[in-house]
């Protein structure tokens, strides 16, 4: 399984703010997020309607990680402050 953890507003949006995946079909961060674009049919506007910030295994990260079962994922908007 990947635990996946939204934060934030996104969370707010989602509806949720954890999903554990089947890790079988999902090898990497990319696959990881079409997958999610396809969980629940409203999902795809959300997650498409901006940039998220993602973290593996509680790392920052910008590039398509290969995911293991056991592995988390969290997404959360970018920082923002005024």
């Amino acid at each position: 399984m990947i635990k996946v953890l939204f934060f934030a507003k996104l969370s707010e949006q989602l509806g949720t703010r954890e999903l554990l995946i089947e890790s079988n079909n999902i090898k990497d961060t990319e696959q990881l997020f079409q997958h999610l674009l396809k969980y629940q049919a409203d999902w795809s506007g959300v997650l498409n309607s901006q940039i998220w910030l993602k973290a593996v295994n509680q790392s920052m990260t910008t590039k398509n990680v290969v995911l293991n079962d056991g592995d988390e994922v969290a997404y959360f908007p970018p920082v923002t402050g005024g």
